[in-house]
C-alpha cells in the first residue's frame, strides 16, 4: 500500500466538497490497487549483503518458492540470484477479491567489490530464505604487514 501525504493547498479559493473527495478517493485506491501484470513486475525478493573478515554472506527472502526455481550464478564479481514464484490456481470458480502477494520473475544482480573463491561458495535454501556464502580468495584478504624497528 502506498501512502500519500496530502498537504494543504497555498491557493485560496473554494473547493467544491464533493469534488475534493472523489478525487482523493481515486487517488487513495489507484495507488493501492495494482493489476496483475504490475504487481508481477514489481516483485523482487529482499536482500541482505555482509562482509565479513573471510567472505560475504547474503541473504535473500523467497517465500513461497521452492529451491528448483531459483537460480544463483555468478559471473565476473556479479551476483546474480533470478527464479520465479508462482501463482496459486486451486481452481477455477475462485474470486479474488483482493491480493497484496507478488507473483511472477524475478531477477536481482549485486557486483561484489572484491575476488571471490569461486570453487568454495556455499549456497543453502531453508525455510524460504537463500543464505550464499562467498569465500574471498587468498589475494583479496587483506595482509598485515610487520613493521620493524630501527
Amino acid at each position: 500500500m502506498t501512502l500519500v501525504r496530502m498537504q494543504p493547498s497555498r491557493r485560496r479559493h473554494s473547493v467544491n466538497p464533493a469534488h475534493f473527495f472523489h478525487h482523493n478517493m481515486n487517488n487513495l485506491f489507484g495507488n493501492c490497487i495494482n493489476s496483475e501484470e504490475e504487481t508481477e513486475s514489481r516483485w523482487a525478493p529482499r536482500v541482505d549483503i555482509i562482509e565479513l573478515e573471510d567472505n560475504f554472506e547474503v541473504s535473500a527472502e523467497l517465500p513461497g518458492i521452492s529451491k528448483e526455481d531459483v537460480k544463483l550464478e555468478l559471473n565476473e564479481n556479479v551476483l546474480t540470484i533470478s527464479g520465479e514464484k508462482n501463482h496459486e490456481n486451486e481452481g477455477s470458480d475462485r474470486n479474488i477479491h483482493f491480493t497484496e502477494r507478488s507473483y511472477g520473475s524475478f531477477t536481482r544482480s549485486f557486483r561484489i567489490p572484491k575476488q571471490i573463491d569461486a570453487g568454495n561458495i556455499v549456497a543453502e535454501f531453508e525455510n524460504g530464505i537463500l543464505k550464499v556464502s562467498l569465500p574471498k580468495s587468498e589475494a583479496a584478504k587483506p595482509t598485515l604487514i610487520d613493521i620493524k624497528m630501527h
